[in-house]
């Protein structure tokens, strides 16, 4: 059995998707991008910016599912331009500790409302 995960601490989900799946063991994460969910826009400035709002987006999706940034086991990101890939692993590096999640990266045409990065998540409950 799963169930739906929702918080108004991230962005609503822009189509016919849950923000996060709990199937009592696992979370599953739709990808976040970096939608301030206090105002509904993207956040302004460039991939670190854009970066860490995601990290806060998911942040708070897996908290809303009784889980954390701690217990992430796998990621995916997925970035408009991999030049970026240095100084979003920056970011990335502050929101993770050892051992670091099993992770997948790939550069993308485009994203949902031409954001520079997505990054999706699976996280133990």
């Amino acid at each position: 059995m799963h169930k739906a995960v929702h918080t108004d601490k991230a962005p609503t989900a822009i189509g016919p998707y849950s923000q996060a799946i709990d199937t009592g063991a696992l979370i599953y994460t739709s990808g976040q991008i970096p939608i301030d969910p206090s105002t509904g826009q993207v956040v302004s400035g460039g991939i670190k910016e854009q970066t860490a709002q995601v990290l806060e987006n998911l942040k708070n999706v897996l908290e809303a599912a009784g889980s954390g940034m701690e217990k992430v086991i796998k990621t995916t990101v997925f970035m408009k331009d991999l030049s970026d890939f240095s100084a979003m692993n920056e970011v990335y590096a502050k929101y993770f500790s050892e051992p670091y999640p099993a992770r997948s990266c790939v550069e993308v045409n485009r994203l949902p409302k031409d954001v520079l990065i997505e990054i999706e998540a699976v996280a133990l409950k």
